[in-house]
């Protein structure tokens, strides 16, 4: 079956997004970076980090629905009740944040892993770039942080028209 790719809705979708969020996490932690990054990243996903990350999704999708785009998969649930499980998403910050980067911002895109390849990942691009291009920005631009290491998503972002946009640095705060 072909997931269906709608906007997010809290009451369906927390719980499975937040589950995506983390296998997007480990992700990048596991395989962009080696075991102090993968530390770092898997450090963070406590409850608490949950809860400010799911009422900061809430106060994006309040300004605009379409900021998070989720890939949902029907099945069966407990043989009482149809439950969908998500299976991909993507999150555009929205309009009132473009002044970051002076363009839109594609915050983060995953789609799980037997799903990719199937076309998934293209169509929640599509989504990303359609509220991308409605929204009123200083540069008419979509911009999203690729680790360089990770092959497999440069290819992809390649493949749909993106192209190298400078670089970001960072540094921990722990001393500052």
């Amino acid at each position: 079956m072909t997931p269906a790719i709608r906007p997010y809705d809290r009451e369906r979708d927390a719980d499975g997004l937040y589950e995506s969020k983390v296998a997007f996490e480990r992700g990048l932690g596991a395989n962009t970076g080696g075991d102090e990054k993968a530390a770092a990243y898997e450090g963070k996903l406590t409850d608490a980090y949950r809860e400010r990350w799911l009422g900061w999704v809430d106060r994006c999708v309040a300004d605009d629905e379409r900021c998070v785009t989720v890939a949902v998969e029907e099945g069966a649930g407990d043989g009482t009740e149809e439950r969908e499980a998500v299976v991909g998403y993507a999150f555009v910050l929205p309009q009132r944040l473009s002044m970051i980067w002076d363009a839109a911002v594609l915050n983060e895109v995953y789609v799980a892993p037997e799903y990719r390849g199937t076309g998934v990942a293209d169509e929640l691009i599509d989504a990303a770039l359609a509220l991308a291009a409605d929204q009123d920005l200083p540069l008419d631009r979509l911009v999203l942080d690729v680790d360089p290491a990770n092959e497999r998503a440069r290819a992809f972002y390649d493949r749909h028209g993106f192209e190298s946009w400078g670089e970001l640095v960072a540094r921990p705060l722990d001393d500052a």
